[in-house]
């Protein structure tokens, strides 16, 4: 555990862009909701493994209570992962998380059908209010926009927008602007249709 969770540091310091030295992860340590919240988790999978009677559940209270998030007990998280902000943040079933992936905050990450769970590969940020359902595939480096709704499998690199989201292939522009902020303006990867024209 305690290879985990030191791990889970010098990875959130890397996802917070900071130089991975001494007083950055102290810096990570201290002063971020993230790391405790990665640690009650790594204590929480000690505590299944030791089969520890009642620990998972009270520790799980615990983050609840605390950091107003919710992860369950089969979600799998990689190193590093990184809650800017806590509060609202759900994540269910059997998901996997890659490493330094970063939720901006009241996230949703589930099912919509009971069908499954997605998979979210490394290096991810999720915008606010984003929710990622169903049995799909995140690709590593993706970007979720603010209040999108993805329930399609998104490329890596790509970004998606929009409720349901639209995947645009080229992130390059604005790319942040669509993840941080509800103002932005989606744009669709789709060619534009036909013009209507007034009679």
């Amino acid at each position: 555990m305690f290879r985990k969770v030191m791990r889970d540091a010098l990875e959130m310091t890397r996802a917070c862009g900071l130089p991975v030295d001494a007083p950055s992860v102290k810096r990570t340590i201290f002063e971020t909701d993230s790391f405790p919240i990665m640690f009650l988790a790594r204590a929480r999978e000690a505590a299944r493994a030791l089969r520890i009677p009642l620990a998972n559940r009270v520790l799980r209270y615990g983050q609840t209570v605390l950091f107003g998030i919710e992860l369950g007990r089969d979600v799998e998280l990689g190193a590093g992962v990184y809650f800017v902000h806590t509060v609202g943040t759900v994540i269910g079933g059997d998901s996997r998380i890659g490493a330094r992936v970063r939720f901006m905050g009241n996230n949703t990450v589930g099912t919509a059908k009971d069908n499954g769970y997605p998979t979210i590969e490394d290096d991810v940020e999720v915008g606010v209010g984003a929710r990622i359902l169903g049995p799909i595939r995140i690709g590593a480096g993706a970007k979720i926009g603010a209040n999108a709704v993805v329930t399609c499998d998104v490329p890596a690199g790509a970004v998606a927008v929009g409720i349901p989201a639209r995947i645009r292939l080229s992130p390059q522009d604005d790319a942040s602007d669509a993840v941080r902020g509800p103002s932005s303006s989606p744009i669709d990867a789709r060619p534009p249709g036909p013009r209507r024209t007034s009679v």
